[in-house]
């Protein structure tokens, strides 16, 4: 069992960066892979990307690729989403999960535990 939060939302303008932090508390378990996903009004919850318990695999949606990073710090039980270049399509509420499942999901039915979300706004 996983708690999650996330942290660092925000308003900014298009072709800024920011920088969305997850703090995860493992109740039972161990070897969790995170993911990041995110939803915009009127839309599905979609992936954005992933990273395995132990860091050496990540996994980003095409249209983050090349604009946004995923690490994860164990010692700190955190998992930063570093987002660059931001564009006003990356409006949406973002959501930290974690999975069970070997290699991170990029689905949200790999999930079974979600955070709360935290907005971020991207103005033109």
């Amino acid at each position: 069992q996983v708690q999650l939060e996330e942290s660092g939302g925000g308003l900014v303008q298009a072709g800024a960066s920011l920088k969305l932090s997850c703090t995860f508390s493992i109740l039972s378990g161990s070897g969790y892979a995170m993911g990041w996903f995110r939803q915009a009004p009127g839309k599905e919850r979609e992936f954005v990307a992933a990273i395995s318990w132990n860091g050496r695999r990540t996994d980003y949606a095409d249209s983050v690729k090349g604009r946004f990073t995923i690490s994860r710090d164990n010692a700190k039980n955190t998992v930063p989403l570093q987002m660059s270049r931001l564009k006003s399509e990356d409006t949406a509420v973002y959501y930290c999960a974690a999975s069970g499942a070997h290699p991170p999901p990029t689905t949200t039915r790999g999930y079974g535990y979600w955070g709360q979300g935290t907005q971020v706004t991207v103005s033109s």
